[in-house]
């Protein structure tokens, strides 16, 4: 015997189980039916849900932009100096001149990394002085590092244009040169400086200036940050000798 088909009676309907109407009216014969539309864009709820998770988003990448923000607003204050564990090995600086507006000068300790192999017998610190310069334009300027046999050389400002730098600090242990100030203060607390943005420690001995000049300069650095440094020129290579 032909089975007859599994069809739902009219009304008893999988929509309206024991229900005598349909769940919708019928449709007349060669009318067709609007496609189905996603539920996020069919009910309100969707929408509500898509602008819900947008919100989240942006409330989460807040904290994230703002502490971005904030550590580049202290950079450029000068409020967090040098921060990060030095390597502590030395590097030297010359150029044939250097010049800058808003200069400070003063005392400091550099911290190398937990375990570091430099440390030797100082701790892991070294003591420091930190050069502030809020503007400054360099001539010629080398820099090397002596990596034992070999030195990891970086020279720029060698042509018509002029290494320049702002907001520049530098970690020194010895520093040379013909230098000449404008209107020099010597003797102040480091917290009170106002020339370079940059506040020391309090209680510590510190000088400034509107201007300083240095001639044929020479450092010995632990450190070097700046909030734009700009090298035309630049040339990195390993040579025999440094600086």
């Amino acid at each position: 015997m032909a089975s007859s088909p599994d069809v739902p009676s009219a009304g008893n309907t999988p929509e309206n189980p024991g229900n005598g109407s349909p769940s919708e009216a019928p449709q007349p014969a060669g009318a067709s039916t609007a496609p189905e539309t996603t539920a996020a864009a069919q009910t309100p709820g969707g929408e509500k849900r898509g602008r819900v998770r947008a919100r989240r988003a942006a409330v989460m990448a807040v904290p994230a932009t703002l502490v971005v923000a904030g550590l580049a607003v202290l950079t450029a204050q000068g409020a967090l100096g040098v921060q990060f564990a030095v390597s502590g090995m030395p590097f030297t600086v010359t150029a044939t001149e250097l010049n800058g507006t808003g200069f400070e000068q003063f005392g400091g300790l550099d911290n190398m990394a937990d375990g570091s192999p430099n440390a030797g017998d100082s701790g892991g610190q070294v003591l420091v002085v930190t050069s502030a310069i809020k503007n400054a334009t360099l001539d010629r300027l080398c820099q090397s590092v002596d990596l034992g046999g070999t030195n990891l050389l970086i020279t720029a400002g060698s042509g018509a244009t002029k290494v320049t730098a702002s907001d520049l600090t530098t970690d020194s242990t010895q520093l040379t040169g013909d230098a000449a100030f404008n209107n020099i203060e010597i003797g102040n607390d480091a917290s009170t400086l106002t020339k370079a943005g940059v506040k020391g420690p309090i209680g510590v001995f510190s000088q400034q200036a509107d201007t300083v000049r240095i001639a044929n300069l020479r450092q010995t650095n632990y450190a070097t940050t700046a909030g734009v440094f700009k090298l035309p020129g630049l040339k990195l290579r390993f040579s025999g000798s440094g600086c």
